[in-house]
C-alpha cells in the first residue's frame, strides 16, 4: 500500500476549514426544511382541520389546568382538528364508526391483549365508563388483536369489565389512521374527542382514568356538550 500523504502535511487555513462547514449547514438546513415540508403535508393529508372543531381548541385550553396528577401527561389540543371516521366493528360484528357517536364527547381508547399497560388500563376505564358514561359521555375501547378474536372478550369476561362495550378492529387499521396523523405513538393510546368529532386532548401511555383527576377532567369536557353548545 503506497501513502501518497507527505510526510508533515499543511493544515488547510481557518478559512477553508469554514467552507465544507458552511456547506453542511446548509445541508443539514435544507433536510429540517424538507422535513418540515413532508411533516405538514402529511399532516394535511391524514387530518382534516376547519373551523367547526375551533370550539375543542377553545375547550382545550379551558379544561387544561385540569390535566394534572393521575392524568399529567395529558396533551391539549392546540389546533382545530377532526379526526379520521375511524371503522371499526361491535361485539356482534356490525360495522360501527366514529361518528356514530356525534353528539357525545367521547374516549376513544386503543387496546391489545399483548400489551401489558392496555391490560393494566382496562379496569379504569370500565370504572369511568360506571360513573360517567351515559347519554352525554361514552368510552369507546377499540380492540386491536390481529388473532384469536375471542382472547379479548376472554380478558374482559375474566377481569369482570362489564361496563365497556366490546369494539374491536383486528386490522389495526383504526391504530394506522390515528398513527397518520401523530395521534398513536405507542399502546395504549387515547384521544379525547368532543360531540363534533374533533379533537379536545390525546396522551400516548396509560392514565389512571378512575381517579378524582381525571373524573373532573371529564367532567369538564362533558358540559358544553350536554348543554348543547
Amino acid at each position: 500500500m503506497t501513502n501518497d500523504m507527505p510526510e508533515t502535511p499543511q493544515l488547510p487555513s481557518p478559512a477553508t476549514r469554514r467552507i465544507p462547514l458552511a456547506i453542511g449547514a446548509v445541508v443539514v438546513g435544507a433536510l429540517i426544511g424538507f422535513a418540515g415540508v413532508y411533516a405538514v403535508g402529511g399532516f394535511k393529508r391524514g387530518a382534516s382541520s376547519d373551523s367547526a372543531c375551533n370550539g375543542a381548541v377553545s375547550l382545550a385550553q379551558k379544561i387544561g389546568p385540569l390535566a394534572h396528577g393521575e392524568v399529567a401527561a395529558l396533551t391539549m389540543a392546540t389546533t382545530p382538528l377532526r379526526l379520521p371516521d375511524l371503522a371499526f366493528e361491535d361485539a356482534d360484528g356490525k360495522p360501527r364508526k366514529l361518528s356514530d357517536w356525534r353528539g357525545k364527547t367521547v374516549l376513544v381508547n386503543l387496546w391489545a391483549t399483548w400489551c401489558v399497560p392496555c391490560r393494566k388500563e382496562m379496569p379504569a376505564l370500565d370504572s369511568l365508563q360506571t360513573q360517567l358514561g351515559g347519554k352525554d359521555f361514552e368510552v369507546v375501547a377499540i380492540n386491536i388483536d390481529t388473532r384469536d378474536p375471542d382472547k379479548p372478550k376472554n380478558f374482559l369476561k375474566d377481569a369482570n369489565l362489564t361496563r365497556l362495550s366490546y369494539f374491536t378492529d383486528q386490522k389495526a387499521k383504526v391504530f394506522q389512521d390515528l398513527k397518520s396523523i401523530g395521534k398513536a405513538l405507542g399502546m395504549p393510546t387515547s384521544v379525547l374527542v368532543d360531540a363534533q368529532g374533533c379533537e379536545i386532548a390525546n396522551i400516548a401511555g396509560p392514565a389512571e382514568w378512575a381517579s378524582d383527576d381525571a373524573i373532573k377532567l371529564i367532567k369538564a369536557a362533558v358540559q358544553p356538550a350536554a348543554a348543547g353548545f
